[in-house]
């Protein structure tokens, strides 16, 4: 299903698609991020999959078409090489909440954060 519009709301940092039918799914810039398709957060088999934590303030930097069947984008913490297909992000929008959830549970899991770890200068 092909989105027939998609909005990037800046100031919140969600992807907003809306559909012919009516759907309208809006995606944190941190959902995306975390879901990414990239082998570097995917892997090439589902045991490779690398857990992202610490991308609660990461937001979408750009969008850039590819073709007629995916969008790649580029978010702020540098990471550009997910193309996500309108496939992916139909899964993505219909399957948020559970999604979400599931990614909550592998962070505590693992005793990682939503937050993003600094680093003190001078220590």
């Amino acid at each position: 299903m092909i989105p027939t519009d998609v909005k990037l709301h800046q100031v919140s940092g969600v992807l907003e698609l809306c559909y012919e039918d009516g759907t309208q799914y809006k995606l944190p810039a941190e959902y995306l991020r975390v879901y990414s398709p990239s082998a570097e957060v995917q892997g090439h088999s589902a045991d490779q999959a690398v857990l992202q934590h610490g991308k609660k303030m990461v937001k979408i930097a750009d969008l850039v078409t590819q073709g007629h069947y995916a969008i790649r984008i580029e978010f702020s913490d540098g990471h550009d090489s997910g193309i996500f297909s309108w496939q992916y992000l139909n899964e993505l929008g219909a399957n948020h909440p559970q999604k979400w959830a599931e990614y909550l549970q592998r962070l505590e899991q693992a005793g990682k954060s939503r937050e993003p770890q600094f680093i003190a200068i001078g220590q």
